[in-house]
């Protein structure tokens, strides 16, 4: 018996035993993997093509080749709410607390389209992020803020390109130039689709905005980001780790195949694609998902579009932590739940982050939870060593083994897309959706017989908990005061500018070769309103139905 036998053997008699101890346990049922990681398990790792140098193609140790040794992620606290007044407040207070970029909510009105004077937009104006309705809100929503100094995100997706213009406008407005400009788009419509639900247009005009967009800013705009490809969402609704970076990456090579059909060279816009994950509460499995997800994106640019520079083959990400494992009893101990997706995040490579705050499954965050949220930041890149150390669990069997395990699922899943059409049409379909209800509801069912544990939800629950208090609560009157604001911004503008801007849309959205970007920043400069601007384009392109799987 060779040497190498031996061990095989020892190693089969050590997991033969570990199983069976394990199966004494029938209520941990639910865990992935009932086994341990040993250096077999990666024997079939190449050291060179699959981990190599952060820095160094495939990129799965980070895409720098100092990650935090050089500078810290951008610590980005997503915030809106009310009026851009209130918001306003907010992101100042954030600044001055050592926030070093921003990230915009906004209203549900806002996310589809529709003007706060709206009867649609009844109840929803200002409630789970600010309401914008013109460039008038927006001017106010950045005052006092230097747009050339700050990097800003906008969490917005259907009507991202009127969002973008205003931006671009106040900016111009401080004397800031459009070229100078930094931050990101979230611009992702596919998983609206299959996920979220904020979406206005159907999938083929929305993408035309889309590549205008990315066509516009590669020679006007060339530090934005624009598009924020975004699996957060997908894993809010409900899918596993593998899906979430699986189908996020379907709809990122969705958005390169229309751009390239478009005319676009694959290395002039690639470089600016970023993308969104989510950090959910088992540690080592996020960091082997965000390392996989590294992997995949560099094989996919360098194999399938052929990009030639480096940077268009980076997977660059932003995280969030997971909204959906908040909890709204004992909301305290989502502070340690932060903390440990914060550490994922971090050992995963994140260019930027945002923490959830403790109260966010009962409200808007409290200023003093937003703080508790940032510094927890501050505590693992300044006290932890986190952030001391290149990839810290490189080389570790468990990670190797996951990020290869998570890699394999994820490109079974992209294959299974491609051999339906791409992204667009697996949505079309309801595969997509499907996958994802499937996941969620398995989910649930694991939390309701108990063999999920959820800390203060299905076990060690306190009786007769005190709710909590001093939630922050949106004043019920925001709805009519930014009524009154829309109706004197309708009242001064030049109203005979604001129909030519919007004439001039409509025929440009009738021709399809016309990039739309510029007509709709002429449109947003003479006060045309979101509500107004988007219209246009609904009587044009139409609206989606979404596809009901049963």
């Amino acid at each position: 018996m060779t040497e190498h036998e031996k061990i095989q053997a020892e190693l089969d008699k050590y997991e033969e035993s570990v199983t069976k101890a394990i199966a004494r346990f029938p209520e941990r049922d639910h865990l992935p993997e009932k086994r341990i990681y040993t250096p077999l398990d990666i024997k079939d790792l190449d050291y060179a093509d699959d981990i190599s140098f952060p820095g160094v193609f495939p990129y799965t140790r980070g895409v720098q080749p100092t990650m935090y040794r050089g500078r810290y992620w951008t610590m980005r606290m997503y915030a809106g709410f009310s009026t851009a007044e209130e918001s306003n407040k907010r992101y100042r207070y954030l600044i001055e607390s050592g926030a070093t970029g921003l990230s915009c909510a906004f209203d549900l009105p806002t996310q589809i389209g529709y003007d706060s004077d709206d009867p649609i937009s009844e109840g929803e104006v200002g409630k789970v992020g600010v309401a914008i309705d013109s460039l008038a809100d927006m001017e106010v929503l950045f005052d006092k803020i230097d747009l050339g100094k700050v990097s800003t995100s906008m969490t917005i997706n259907a009507p991202a390109s009127v969002l973008l213009a205003m931006y671009i406008a106040v900016a111009e407005k401080q004397g800031v130039s459009a070229d100078q400009l930094r931050g990101t788009i979230q611009n992702d419509i596919l998983k609206e689709y299959a996920a979220r639900g904020t979406y206005i247009f159907p999938p083929r005009p929305s993408m035309r905005l889309i590549t205008n967009i990315f066509e516009y800013c590669s020679k006007n705009v060339p530090k934005w980001n624009t598009i924020s490809i975004s699996g957060y969402h997908i894993r809010e609704a409900g899918s596993t780790a593998a899906q979430e970076i699986a189908f996020t990456i379907a709809d990122g090579i969705a958005y390169v195949e229309a751009a390239i059909k478009a005319g676009l060279d694959v290395d002039a816009f690639a470089g600016r694609l970023s993308f969104f994950w989510n950090a959910h509460n088992n540690v080592l499995e996020e960091v082997a998902k965000f390392r996989a997800s590294r992997r995949i994106w560099a094989r996919v640019m360098r194999d399938r579009f052929h990009a030639k520079k480096d940077k268009s083959m980076k997977l660059r990400f932003h995280t969030q932590t997971a909204g959906s494992m908040l909890t709204a009893q004992q909301p305290d101990n989502n502070i340690i739940r932060v903390a440990l997706q914060t550490a994922a995040a971090v050992m995963g490579g994140t260019q930027s982050l945002h923490t959830n705050s403790r109260d966010e499954a009962l409200a808007l965050p409290s200023e003093d939870s937003v703080h508790i949220a940032l510094m927890t930041q501050k505590i693992v890149a300044h006290e932890s060593g986190l952030a001391d150390v290149i990839d810290p669990l490189a080389g570790s069997y468990y990670v190797e083994a996951m990020t290869n395990k998570i890699e394999q699922e994820a490109m079974d899943y992209i294959k299974k897309i491609d051999d339906m059409g791409g992204a667009v049409a697996a949505i079309e379909k309801g595969y997509i959706q499907k996958e994802i209800q499937d996941s969620a509801y398995k989910w649930q069912m694991d939390v309701e017989s108990g063999a999920r544990v959820i800390v203060g939800v299905n076990a060690y629950q306190i009786e007769n908990e005190e709710p909590p208090k001093n939630l922050l609560k949106v004043d019920a009157s925001v709805g009519e005061r930014q009524k009154a604001k829309l109706a004197q911004v309708k009242a001064k503008r030049d109203n005979e500018a604001v129909k030519k801007a919007l004439a001039d849309l409509h025929a440009a959205c009738e021709d399809e070769n016309e990039n739309l970007m510029p007509h709709i920043l002429a449109a947003v400069k003479t006060y045309a309103t979101l509500g107004e601007i988007c219209n246009v384009m609904r009587d044009v392109f139409g609206e989606y139905e979404a596809h009901i799987s049963l």
